[in-house]
């Protein structure tokens, strides 16, 4: 879709194949035949343009409550924050007189940003600004939204000294494929250092799966965060927007976990890779954290807060003799515990008539599905296995289902 398009969309005739796009249910999969029908009432660059639209609304359900009456394109939808992020993410933004989200995109994390000050937008791409001036619109926002059209790489056309918070959105993806390094952004994340002497309190979302080795010329709070169990993104936290090392966040709650003064100090005496707390067989119960925890490496800090060991110092399974209940980890109870063979592990499976079985690894070569084929069971019981080391070990770990968060 062009922007002409997108403007003749806007218009009633395009609203009315809109109306009749949406009306449909359309799916992806049955985009020809939605379209042929869609081209017989409507010119065919709108009626393209209003299924594609359709399309992506019902897709985009999940992530905003307003969706059924926003706009999208394919990429801008794949890389913009749910709803719930982005209103969790603005909120560290409150006190601040006005705030400027910088690759805004759709608009989605402006109106979020929107909601704790004013707001500019800016973005390169003139469709996509005219879908977040549409979106602002059909939305009926009481905040006030501007956007304005800027290439990120240039200097910014913002006032320096301003005292305003900025956000940075940066693209990672291209002709449809990720991004990966911080360093091929678009635009490249780099482009910080000439902002912070003038903005420094700033936000840059990134991706949950950066190499943290290229941020280490960035003197930002790292956080994680977590939706649902799902790790969905990280964010650089510069200036008065800091407030930690390293943050574990999970939503909805939010539960947030950062490393303590005092295991910060014992970290600083012992060096960032001393073992803090004990290795040990495995326990009453297990602990598997959430994947926020993971990457902000606060693996040990949840085991200082669980007083859980750990089985392995390379693997992240914690396992304690007293339960916790906890929101940054998955539990289970421990039914037993054995070095990995194949044989041993399916007799003690037939013993407890186990035909069924849900396996979890960590730091095991084994393919789950291989796994239980070979193992040929019978019997009306189900267990949870894990594959992981005992300090150095392989070893398996038959486990009840999982216990739930009260």
């Amino acid at each position: 879709m062009d922007l002409q398009t997108f403007k003749e969309l806007m218009q009633p005739a395009g609203q009315r194949a809109l109306q009749a796009a949406m009306d449909m249910q359309p799916r992806e999969q049955d985009f020809l035949s939605h379209f042929t029908a869609l081209e017989r009432r409507f010119a065919r660059p709108i009626a393209r343009a209003a299924l594609e639209i359709a399309i992506l609304r019902l897709e985009a359900a999940g992530k905003f409550p307003c969706a059924r009456r926003m706009y999208f394109t394919r990429q801008a939808l794949e890389q913009a924050s749910s709803h719930m992020v982005s209103t969790y993410r603005a909120r560290r933004f409150g006190g601040f007189r006005y705030l400027i989200d910088l690759g805004c995109s759709i608009g989605a994390d402006t109106l979020a940003l929107a909601g704790q000050a004013p707001t500019l937008g800016l973005d390169r791409d003139a469709l996509r600004l005219a879908m977040a001036q549409a979106n602002y619109r059909s939305v009926q926002a009481s905040h006030l939204c501007q956007f304005i059209q800027a290439d990120l790489e240039a200097p910014l056309p913002l006032s320096r000294g301003s005292g305003a918070g900025l956000f940075f959105d940066p693209a990672r993806r291209w002709g449809g494929r990720r991004i990966h390094s911080v360093e091929n952004y678009l635009p490249p994340l780099p482009v910080v250092h000439a902002w912070l002497p003038h903005f420094p309190a700033l936000g840059v979302k990134i991706s949950p799966g950066v190499n943290l080795a290229e941020l280490a010329g960035y003197d930002a709070e790292v956080e994680f965060i977590s939706l649902n169990g799902d790790l969905k993104e990280a964010v650089l936290w510069f200036g008065a927007l800091k407030s930690a090392e390293k943050r574990a966040t999970l939503l909805p709650g939010p539960f947030t976990l950062i490393r303590s003064p005092e295991l910060a100090a014992e970290f600083g005496a012992r060096g960032e890779q001393a073992q803090i707390i004990p290795l040990h067989e495995p326990g009453k119960y297990i602990y598997e954290p959430d994947g926020a925890v993971l990457r902000a490496g606060l693996v040990q800090d949840l085991g200082v807060e669980l007083g859980a060991a750990q089985l392995d110092a390379d693997i992240a399974y914690l396992t304690s003799d007293r339960l916790v209940q906890t929101p940054f980890a998955r539990v289970w109870p421990v039914e037993a515990w054995l070095p990995f063979g194949l044989k041993r592990l399916r007799a003690a499976l037939r013993e407890r008539d186990v035909g069924r079985v849900v396996v979890k690894k960590r730091g095991s070569p084994l393919q789950p599905e291989a796994l239980i084929k070979d193992l040929r069971l019978e019997g009306d019981q189900e267990r949870v296995i894990f594959l992981t080391h005992l300090q150095g070990r392989p070893i398996v770990i038959l486990a009840r289902d999982e216990l739930r968060s009260v």
